[in-house]
């Protein structure tokens, strides 16, 4: 009962409340849809910190698209077998892991001892380093448990399940013999995108995209009248 529920309920919850949520948020709370940037307070730590789990959380990202929205079957036709797959993906994923959690970890440290922006750290932003801290520990751990090329594939049920997610065909039966790593990591993971349109992470959808084409601003230096 509860595999049902996780796996083919309890995703298209996560998805009402993430649309519906930011839907409510934009409407409402236009003026608190920020980041709520301490880095006034603090840069260099947040700097560095910052630099490193975003760039980190980039190619994890990537990594994610290649091997949960692509096929299996893609990858058989291209060439690319089983061995040079998770030899890419441990390649790769590993390094950029390492990172965002070494980020994460100076982000969570700066709010830890620098009184200023402890002060001006809500409970939703303390929810949302514990998730993110949960959902990235758990990814790095199933990777490296994983780093036997013989071991768990997750090409063959957690991609497939994903798949059947997104077209509202969510199959449970994907997910009976995927590790307890990779389903905490999961549940973790769409425990974010709960949380998501009620805390600062709203700050992804607005990005100054219009600056990119933008005209160009032109200052001249006012010349004092002649006498």
């Amino acid at each position: 009962m509860l595999e049902q529920f996780l796996w083919g309920y309890f995703p298209y919850i996560v998805l009402t409340i993430f649309i519906g949520g930011h839907i409510y948020r934009y409407q409402h709370d236009q003026f608190g849809w920020t980041t709520k940037s301490s880095e006034f307070l603090e840069k260099r730590s947040l700097r560095l910190g910052s630099i490193l789990f975003h760039w980190g959380i980039i190619f994890i990202f990537i990594g994610h698209v290649m091997g949960i929205l692509i096929p299996k079957a893609f990858y058989d036709a291209i060439g690319v077998s089983e061995h040079m797959y998770h030899t890419m993906a441990i390649a790769f994923g590993l390094p950029a892991g390492i990172v965002a959690i070494i980020g994460l970890a100076i982000l969570i440290q700066r709010r830890l001892t620098i009184k200023r922006i402890r002060l001006t750290t809500s409970k939703a932003d303390w929810l949302v380093l514990i998730l993110l801290a949960i959902v990235m520990l758990t990814g790095f751990a199933s990777t490296s448990l994983n780093v036997n090329a013989n071991g768990f594939d997750y090409r063959t049920t957690i991609s497939p399940w994903f798949r059947t997610v997104l077209t509202f065909r969510a199959d449970p039966t994907y997910m009976e013999s995927v590790p307890i790593w990779f389903k905490i990591h999961i549940v973790s993971a769409l425990c974010i995108f709960i949380v998501w349109p009620f805390t600062r992470l709203v700050h992804i959808f607005s990005m100054p995209f219009r600056y990119l084409s933008r005209s160009y601003v032109v200052y001249r230096r006012r010349m004092p009248k002649q006498q």
